[in-house]
């Protein structure tokens, strides 16, 4: 017994990275990644002893947890940023960490760890399609969702780290939200959030709301007339704004999503495209989150505690279809793998023309429209 509670206490240093409240005499840990032996680490191992009886047990645990109660909340947080990720605490009399250390401790913490992952599938979508570029003019779309609130944030940092590398000189971000007048709409956290991050802003107000309501016949969507309505808004902005790309916030589940809807209510296997230029302007109209999952940005937005504003507009509607593809999707990720969503954007980018019916596909792909053959390979032969 005496053993394991010396291997225990021994373990405890974590406890500093995520500066956890403790109490006497039962410490609760929740690990990480453990960080460098610091000058706290020092002051509370000091102070363990090694109990002879069973009597003194109890004694010496209680102690040692209050003792580290006090280092850990003597520790002053230096409050250093690396590529955006929130600061791994350290004592001032430690010996400062490299920037490669102290990045890869920050994105162990459970916050950066999702925002890391985001980040990097974002920014590899980006390099993929030539989104950001010297001298770029680019209005981010912010709804007041989850979405476009991990969005906007991921981008300020990309642009950051884009120019800290030299690998574009220059691009501006402008956020633009739409209030369609919505009854109960309050954009206030948003406003306030968005000045809190000092990225410049224009709040469009526009009654939406009545049209759609107006409009729309009872058995029908609300979304569909309210996103071309917005979308209409978010262009002619864009471009009074002389912006030359606009960014929106979907995602992986959106794209997946609207592949089904398209497949069984159209018969065509259309999805999302993460690049395209609009008829009206030439803007160039990008996604640059479409291939990570809903549930990591849901996380995240959760751990950061984004201002989100609800949709009072679309929630209230019975028998929406998008919703019943959520729960399809989540069954058949719990009845065939929980890979299911990941192989099917996966789909999208592994194409067979040979073994689908659209002729022309085969054609475009340089296939023999008939038999599936390879005109060029067909052309040597002969």
């Amino acid at each position: 017994m005496v053993l394991l509670l010396d291997r225990i206490l021994s373990l405890v240093t974590p406890l500093l990275l995520l500066r956890m409240v403790m109490t006497v005499p039962t410490c609760t840990m929740a690990l990480g990644v453990p960080p460098p032996r610091t000058a706290a680490a020092a002051a509370f191992s000091s102070t363990t002893t090694t109990p002879s009886t069973t009597a003194t047990t109890t004694t010496s645990t209680a102690t040692t947890c209050t003792a580290l109660t006090a280092a850990a909340t003597s520790i002053e947080t230096t409050n250093t940023t690396v590529l955006g990720f929130d600061a791994v605490p350290v004592a001032p009399s430690d010996p400062p960490l490299s920037k490669k250390q102290l990045q890869r401790l920050s994105q162990q913490l459970p916050l950066n760890k999702v925002k890391y992952k985001i980040y990097k599938q974002m920014r590899k979508t980006a390099q993929e399609y030539q989104m950001f570029e010297d001298g770029d003019k680019i209005m981010v779309c912010v709804s007041g969702g989850k979405d476009s609130a991990v969005l906007l944030v991921l981008l300020l940092q990309l642009q950051q780290q884009l120019k800290d590398q030299g690998i574009v000189k220059t691009f501006d971000l402008v956020a633009v939200h739409v209030d369609q007048k919505q009854p109960g709409y309050d954009g206030q956290p948003l406003v306030d959030w968005l000045d809190d991050l000092q990225v410049p802003y224009k709040i469009l107000e526009e009654d939406t709301y009545s049209i759609v309501v107006e409009k729309t016949s009872p058995d029908k969507s609300f979304c569909t007339m309210c996103s071309r309505l917005r979308r209409g808004i978010l262009y002619t902005t864009a471009l009074e704004l002389g912006c030359n790309k606009l960014v929106l916030g979907h995602h992986a589940d959106d794209s997946i999503e609207t592949l089904l809807l398209n497949m069984i209510h159209n018969g065509q296997m259309k999805a999302m495209p993460p690049r395209y230029t609009s008829q009206r302007g030439k803007l160039a109209v990008m996604r640059p989150l479409l291939k990570c999952l809903e549930d990591d940005i849901a996380l995240y937005a959760q751990f950061a505690k984004f201002p989100i504003l609800p949709c009072n507009l679309c929630k209230n509607q019975p028998n929406l279809h998008r919703p019943q593809v959520k729960l399809l999707l989540h069954t058949m990720e719990s009845a065939f793998t929980k890979d299911t969503k990941k192989n099917m954007l996966n789909a999208m980018s592994d194409i067979k023309p040979s073994h689908l019916l659209d002729q022309q596909l085969r054609r475009a792909v340089g296939m023999d429209p008939i038999t599936g053959e390879d005109e060029m390979d067909a052309h040597l032969e002969v």
